[in-house]
């Protein structure tokens, strides 16, 4: 782990986009970007975790003020680097507490970002952080896998999300905890490196009581960005929580 940009380091910053190189792809960004954009309108955004600048570069593109929080000196650098990226304000540290100043139309967290705060406490402050940055009537949207533990069998705790030539990815799970690790293994010319970053799993429940401490009420839920129905089967979700504009009663 590189010092003081946590799990996001230099090592992992060099060749962020292209290992996610299809979380960039149009047809993944795109939707994304005019949800936010939507729920913006003429106000400011705050991406939590705004590393690279995969969402906050084309929202800004859009029309839209866009600020960001990140613990990541390495991750931000490469977004500075991006046509754009430089124009976009940053400010380093852990974003389940850091304060940026002025109010926001919508912050938002992408991709799994609120899972990188491994305790409960942690997510919990984020809400809390979060609903004093917005103005009355805004909104908070999260982005986030539903637990996969449907697909654990019984005495196993290890999940494969992805089984390739050159790149092995599983997920790991502690039940009693709801602390998970994703393992990476990049094969290049034989030889074999391994990564592994730690996470806890929230469940769509969990978070809405974690906005309900914060003040913020559920707006809507969705599979995906463009709005598709949230069931059973869901294996993510986007979700809008809301400042009330008015006392809530």
């Amino acid at each position: 782990m590189d010092d003081m940009d946590g799990y996001f380091g230099e090592s992992v910053a060099a060749d962020y986009d292209e290992s996610a190189s299809g979380m960039f792809a149009p047809d993944v960004v795109d939707p994304a970007v005019g949800f936010l954009a939507e729920l913006a309108g003429d106000g400011r955004a705050l991406e939590l975790g705004i590393g690279t600048g995969r969402i906050a570069v084309p929202l800004a593109r859009r029309g839209v003020a866009v600020h960001g929080i990140d613990m990541s000196r390495a991750m931000v650098s490469r977004l500075r680097e991006k046509p754009g990226g430089d124009g976009i304000g940053v400010t380093i540290g852990d974003f389940a507490t850091t304060k940026v100043d002025g109010t926001f139309s919508v912050a938002y967290l992408v991709f799994n970002t609120i899972m990188n705060l491994t305790t409960q406490a942690e997510q919990v402050s984020c809400f809390r952080n979060v609903a004093e940055h917005l103005k009355p009537g805004g909104c908070f949207v999260v982005e986030v896998m539903v637990p996969g533990l449907r697909r654990l069998p019984p005495g196993q705790d290890a999940v494969p999300f992805h089984v390739g030539s050159t790149h092995l990815g599983f997920d790991t799970y502690d039940v009693a905890t709801q602390s998970m690790s994703s393992h990476h293994v990049e094969i290049v010319d034989g030889h074999g490196t391994y990564r592994s970053f730690p996470f806890r799993y929230v469940w769509p429940a969990e978070l809405d009581l974690m906005a309900q401490l914060a003040g913020l009420r559920l707006r809507e839920r969705w599979d995906g960005w463009s709005r598709e129905p949230f069931n059973g089967e869901s294996e993510q979700h986007v979700s809008v929580w809301e400042k009330p504009a008015g006392p809530v009663g």
